[in-house]
């Protein structure tokens, strides 16, 4: 059985409720008017005419070749849709791995990442270095490897931390699985807001012809609405496995998702542009704000997608700040207890903050004001 799903039982507590969501793992959205705005004329024509029927469980074939076209060395056959991110994790993880199996997971993670694969199977957690700005640490995976392992689980740009690995450390790990026979399964959701002079990392899939690329329009492209996820895997069996999975959940992906999706991917590159605008007109608004009360946090702004993980240096403790801060004054953080593992020791003293909606100066005044008052009448740190 499942645990509690932590993240997720936080928001539907505070999501909708906060007055500022000032933790948010997405980019700015936009409203459909906007999106239709960014059509070709083939992909007016299919929103015209839309039938809601059932779809291929695959996913729409214009779709599928969309997405592959993301890719360097992948073709439309090598792609199968998924309603968003989280019915691709479960499913693969629940395909790929068996009771006298074992993987590996890296940590801080979503946590369905390590709950899915812990539900199987034995799973060994290897921590990401707080102490050299969340480094992979490639011989800490290397020692955690069993002649059982069959899965080796990342994700990068990570989410909380916002670290991407230097391009030879994640080569070497590709390489590394690929020499052990291990599933590379790579969540790459983030990819597409690293900003200058940081390039994105080459694709898993393009890079093993066994790894597991996922992607989805929920976090880079600012599209969660749409809930359009994908696999990208040149193992083709393989994919047909997770197929007839995907039999079991969803079957398959809504009609007018799938249209909306091949529009965004279409002019994907005007919305990653335009995400990665946002992100960086926000980041100084950060920077000024925990440069203020510096006594109180340790920032560091991601180095790729639109969440990080700074520290809370007051002597009330992250979780007491987190809680007072959205009951008191409606701004949502995630504290460091909703990223804690199983598998790993995380650092208590985090929280997440997301970089990627549009206007954050309101919600950070008014944690500032609340910062200030709260001095006011407690000092602290």
């Amino acid at each position: 059985m499942l645990p509690d799903f932590r993240l997720e039982a936080y928001f539907s507590r505070w999501e909708f409720a906060a007055k500022y969501h000032l933790t948010a793992s997405d980019a700015q959205t936009m409203s459909l008017r906007e999106l239709l705005s960014l059509a070709d004329a083939d992909g007016l024509a299919r929103w015209d005419e839309l039938q809601l029927g059932y779809t291929q469980t695959y996913g729409l074939p214009e779709l599928r070749s969309a997405i592959a076209s993301t890719y360097a060395n992948a073709a439309a056959e090598d792609v199968l849709c998924f309603a968003g991110a989280s019915e691709a994790i479960y499913l693969a993880m629940r395909t790929l791995l068996g009771p006298g199996d074992h993987a590996v997971v890296l940590t801080p993670n979503y946590q369905s990442a390590e709950t899915t694969p812990l539900s199987v199977c034995p799973v060994t957690g290897v921590a990401l270095r707080p102490e050299e700005d969340w480094a992979l640490d490639l011989a800490a995976v290397r020692a955690a490897l069993r002649p059982a392992t069959r899965v080796v689980s990342v994700n990068f740009p990570n989410n909380p931390t916002g670290t991407v690995p230097d391009p030879a450390t994640w080569r070497q790990l590709a390489e590394l699985c690929d020499e052990r026979g291990i599933y590379l399964f790579s969540d790459e959701v983030y990819r597409g807001l690293e900003l200058p002079p940081l390039v994105p990392l080459p694709q898993a899939a393009d890079l093993s012809p066994t790894a597991l690329s996922l992607n989805v329009m929920s976090k880079a492209y600012g599209l969660p609405g749409l809930r359009i996820g994908w696999i990208v895997c040149r193992d083709r069996a393989l994919l047909r496995r997770l197929e007839r999975a995907k039999h079991y959940t969803s079957i398959c992906n809504a009609g007018p998702s799938e249209v909306l999706a091949l529009i965004a991917l279409r002019a994907g590159q005007r919305i990653l542009d335009r995400n990665r605008q946002i992100v960086a007109a926000n980041l100084p608004l950060f920077d000024a704000f925990f440069a203020r009360y510096s006594d109180l946090f340790d920032w560091q702004p991601p180095c790729g997608g639109c969440v990080a993980f700074p520290r809370y240096l007051g002597t009330d403790g992250v979780e007491a700040m987190c809680a007072e801060l959205v009951e008191q004054a409606g701004v949502l953080l995630l504290p460091a207890s909703i990223f804690a593992s199983a598998l790993t020791a995380t650092p208590a003293d985090r929280f997440r903050v997301g970089v990627g909606r549009r206007d954050p100066a309101e919600a950070l005044a008014c944690w500032a004001h609340w910062l200030d008052q709260r001095r006011l009448s407690r000092p602290f740190p």
